[in-house]
C-alpha cells in the first residue's frame, strides 16, 4: 500500500469507497457551481432575477447534508456533514458568527443532550426493571405498541420528546443486550459491547430469532418515537419551538394546550388508531411478535435479577425511583432549564448509588456527545438557510394569502420545510415573520393567534416524515441502538410514512374545519 492509497483508506474510515468519492465530489461541486452561477442570476432581459448563486448552492448543500443523514449506517453523519459545513463557511454561505449565534439560540437543547441523556443513563436499572415487567405482563403486541405510543405521548407532553426518546432507547438497548448475551453464549452478569459481537458465528435458528427480535424492537421504537411527536405538540414543554411560540404569543401553559387542542387531540386519536392498524395488519414493517424463545430468555433474566438482587441493589432502585419522581415534577413545573434538571438528576442518582469514579461517570456521556456535535454541525447548515434566506420565497408567498387558505398554507409550508430542515428553526423564522406582520398592522391579533397555532402544529406533525424533521428522530437514527436493530434512514422514512399521511391529513382537516 502506497501513501496515496493509505490516505484514501483513512478518509472516512470503513465507509464504502463509493460513499467517500461521493462526498469528495460534493466538496468539489459546490465551489465550482458557486463560481459558475456567480453572485446574481439574471433573466433574459438582463435584470436580476432575485435567485442568486449562493441561494441555489445553499439548497444543494441541504440536499447533500440530507444524503449524509440518509447514509448514517454507512458513516456517522458528523464527519461528512461536518466537512460540508466547514466548506459552507469557507465559501461564505454563512459565517462563524452565524453558526455560533444559531448554536447559542439552541443552547438549551445542547444542555439537554449533554446532561439529560446522561441522567437517564444512571436510571437504566429502574427503567429496564419497569419495562421488563410491562413487556412480560402484556402479551398482545397490539396492546404493547399502543401502550408504548400512548405513554411516550403523555410523557412528551409533560417532559420533552428528546428525554422520552432517550428513555425508550435505553430500554430497547437493554432488552436487546439481554438476549444478545444469551445468543452469544454469555451469562447475564457478563458485560460486553453488542456492536463488537460477530453475529455470523450464530446458528441459523439464532440468527432468525435475532432478526425477528430486531424487527420487534424496531416497531416499538418507531411507535414510541411517533408517540413523542403526538404528545410533543400539545404543551409548552413538549418541543423547544413550543416554548418559543408561546413566549412570542404570550400564552401560558393552559392557554397553549387549549389553543392546540382542536388540532392536537384529533391527531392524537388518529395516530393511536394508526398504531393499532399497523400492528393488526402488519403493514410497513410493523407487526413482528416477541417469539417464545426470546420471551423465555427475558423471563429467565428477570428471575435471575430478582434472585441476585441485594439490599444495596434494592436501595439503588428506590433512589432511581425517587429521582424519576423528581424529574417528572421538575420538568412538569419547568423549575429550571431541562439541561440543568438533567445535571441535577446526575448528581442525585450518582451520589446516592455510590457512582463516584470519573471513568464510570464518563460512560454516561458517550451516547449523547457525538449527537451533540452533529447537532452543532446541523446548526451550521441552518445558519446557511438563515443567511441565504432559502425559505423566504415560501414565507412571503404564504403571507399574501388570507383566511382559511392562509392558515392551511402555513400548516403545509411549515410541515414541508420541517421535513427537510429543523422544525425549531422553521418555527423561529415563521413566528418571527408573523410577529412582524402583527406589529406592522398587516394582520390583526386574531389572525396572528390562528397562524401561531398553524405554525406550531405544522412544525410538529408532518415533520415525523423524516429523521431530520425532529431532533428526537435524528437522535434515534444516530444512536448506538439504530445499527444494532438495522434502523436506517430509509427504513425510518418508510415506517413513518403511514403516520405521516394519516396525522398530516388529520391536522390539515382540523386546521380547515376546527381551528
Amino acid at each position: 500500500m502506497n501513501l496515496k492509497q493509505a490516505f484514501v483508506k483513512n478518509f472516512l474510515g470503513k465507509s464504502p469507497t463509493w460513499f467517500k468519492w461521493t462526498i469528495v465530489s460534493f466538496l468539489i461541486l459546490n465551489p465550482v457551481l458557486l463560481l459558475i452561477l456567480g453572485d446574481i442570476s439574471v433573466d433574459s432581459d438582463g435584470q436580476k432575477s432575485g435567485i442568486n448563486g449562493p441561494f441555489i448552492v445553499g439548497w444543494i448543500l441541504i440536499l447533500e447534508f440530507i444524503f449524509c443523514l440518509a447514509m448514517a449506517l454507512k458513516c456517522y453523519p458528523l464527519q461528512p456533514g461536518g466537512l460540508l459545513a466547514i466548506e459552507a463557511v469557507a465559501l461564505g454561505l454563512t459565517s462563524p458568527k452565524s453558526v455560533y449565534d444559531e448554536t447559542l439560540m439552541n443552547f438549551p437543547v445542547i444542555m439537554l443532550l449533554m446532561f439529560m441523556v446522561a441522567g437517564i443513563y444512571f436510571m437504566k436499572e429502574l427503567l429496564l426493571f419497569t419495562f421488563t415487567k410491562i413487556l412480560l405482563s402484556v402479551r398482545s403486541k397490539i396492546v404493547l405498541s399502543f401502550l408504548f405510543s400512548l405513554v411516550a405521548a403523555v410523557l412528551s407532553a409533560f417532559l420533552d420528546a428528546l428525554t422520552v426518546t432517550a428513555v425508550i432507547i435505553t430500554v430497547a438497548y437493554g432488552f436487546y443486550g439481554v438476549y444478545h448475551k444469551v445468543a452469544s453464549g454469555k451469562t447475564f452478569d457478563q458485560t460486553h459491547n453488542i456492536l463488537d459481537e460477530n453475529e455470523d458465528q450464530f446458528s441459523e435458528d439464532t440468527k432468525q430469532e435475532l432478526e425477528s427480535f430486531k424487527s420487534f424492537l424496531r416497531s416499538l421504537m418507531m411507535h414510541g418515537a411517533v408517540g413523542t411527536a403526538l404528545g410533543g405538540v400539545c404543551t409548552i414543554v413538549g418541543e423547544p419551538q413550543n416554548l418559543l411560540i408561546a413566549k412570542v404569543a404570550n400564552w401560558e401553559f393552559i392557554e397553549f394546550f387549549l389553543r392546540m387542542a382542536p388540532i392536537s387531540m384529533p391527531v392524537l386519536v388518529v395516530g393511536l388508531i394508526t398504531c393499532i392498524l399497523l400492528e393488526k395488519f402488519k403493514f410497513f414493517g410493523f407487526g413482528s411478535e416477541l417469539s417464545s424463545k426470546v420471551r423465555k430468555v427475558l423471563e429467565e433474566y428477570d428471575e435471575s435479577q430478582s434472585q441476585a438482587r441485594t439490599k444495596q441493589d434494592i436501595a439503588k432502585l428506590w433512589v432511581q425511583a425517587g429521582t424519576g419522581v423528581f424529574l417528572v415534577i421538575a420538568l412538569g413545573l419547568h423549575i429550571a432549564e431541562v439541561g440543568i434538571i438533567g445535571l441535577t438528576v446526575i448528581v442525585i442518582a450518582t451520589a446516592f448509588t455510590g457512582i463516584v469514579e470519573e471513568h464510570k461517570l464518563g460512560h454516561a456521556f458517550e451516547e449523547a456527545l457525538p449527537f451533540t456535535s452533529l447537532l452543532v454541525v446541523f446548526f451550521a447548515i441552518v445558519a446557511v438557510i438563515h443567511d441565504q434566506h432559502l425559505f423566504s420565497p415560501v414565507i412571503q408567498w404564504v403571507l399574501t394569502l388570507e383566511g382559511t387558505v392562509q392558515t392551511s398554507a402555513f400548516y403545509l409550508a411549515n410541515g414541508f420545510l420541517s421535513m427537510i430542515s429543523d422544525n425549531v428553526f422553521v418555527a423561529t423564522v415563521y413566528i418571527g415573520e408573523v410577529k412582524q406582520a402583527l406589529d406592522s398592522g398587516q394582520i390583526n391579533r386574531e389572525t396572528f393567534d390562528l397562524l401561531a397555532v398553524a405554525i406550531n402544529t405544522g412544525t410538529n406533525i408532518p415533520s415525523v416524515a423524516t429523521p431530520n424533521g425532529q431532533a428526537a428522530f435524528l437522535f434515534l437514527l444516530t444512536s448506538a441502538l439504530a445499527p444494532v436493530i438495522n434502523l436506517s434512514y430509509a427504513r425510518m422514512v418508510w415506517m413513518a410514512l403511514p403516520y405521516t399521511i394519516t396525522m398530516s391529513i388529520t391536522g390539515l382537516l382540523a386546521v380547515i374545519y376546527l381551528l
